[in-house]
């Protein structure tokens, strides 16, 4: 409920003193109210045009007042943002001439390398194009200067390309001598034989002996040791170091299978190049 609504229903007699003064008013026209009453009724009624006056004047004056603060206020701010948008266009402008500067010391920058790449480069002269340019330009030698430069060749002549070659040859040579220096990297290889006898019976050291007895230029005999197999027999685990374009295991098998009596096969059990 507003409080228009409120006030309507309420029953409160707002309009009392109209009341009052009209049957005040009422009874002083039957009476034949006096003179002094009259006027200082009226006095009272100027009075409250007067105030009225004065309440209307004062609510005008504070309005203009404020209106005068804003309006104020408002121009001190928009002068404040002019001054911002002209510092702000000022530093546009400086922001700008420096990209206008990079910009063009960059085209600068990335001409250069084109235009020594475009050059001309100088041509190639002979005896004859010295000559032409020689004569182009006014000197006072005489013919035979002229043909003594016609023979000088600015780039060399087959003299120094048949001293470049013997340096060339020297160096293959000199290379060539210190590689036959050096010496050949030989390819050897490991080798673990398993060597077996007959039988438990066989004199295993007997065997060993026969074994190491091989001997061949490029063969080194190496630790060894007994290994059981089974029912009380042992073979013999040999190993041995061979170069590879000397002894092949071909022939080492051939050699130690030649000891029939002590020997009856031979196996490669690891090989293993160095």
């Amino acid at each position: 409920m507003s409080s228009v609504d409120f006030f309507a229903q309420d029953k409160i007699w707002f309009e009392k003193p109209r009341y009052d003064e009209a049957e005040r008013r009422f009874y002083e026209k039957q009476t034949g109210p006096s003179e002094e009453t009259q006027d200082a009724g009226a006095n009272s009624i100027l009075q409250d045009i007067a105030r009225a006056r004065e309440n209307i004047q004062k609510s005008l004056a504070g309005t203009t007042g404020t209106g005068a603060g804003d309006q104020g206020e408002l121009l001190s701010r928009m002068k404040t943002l002019e001054q911002e948008n002209q510092s702000l266009h000022k530093v546009v402008e400086d922001l700008r001439s420096a990209l206008s500067k990079l910009e063009s010391r960059v085209a600068v920058l990335e001409k250069s390398p084109v235009a020594a790449a475009s050059a001309p480069a100088a041509p190639c002269t002979n005896g004859t194009a010295t000559k032409q340019q020689k004569s182009s330009a006014p000197v006072d030698e005489d013919d035979d200067d002229d043909d003594e430069d016609d023979d000088f060749d600015l780039f060399g002549s087959d003299e120094d390309d048949t001293e470049a070659e013997k340096i060339k040859q020297q160096r293959v040579t000199e290379y060539a001598a210190r590689k036959a220096k050096k010496p050949a990297l030989i390819a050897k290889s490991s080798i673990l034989l398993d060597v077996k006898p007959w039988d438990d019976d066989t004199d295993m050291g007997k065997l060993e002996e026969c074994v190491r007895s091989i001997q061949a230029d490029g063969l080194l005999w190496g630790v060894s040791k007994l290994v059981p197999v089974g029912y009380g027999i042992r073979k013999l685990q040999i190993a041995c170091v061979v170069e590879d374009d000397k002894v092949g295991t071909d022939l080492l098998e051939e050699e130690i299978t030649k000891f029939e009596d002590y020997i009856q096969s031979v196996d490669i059990a690891a090989f293993n190049k160095i």
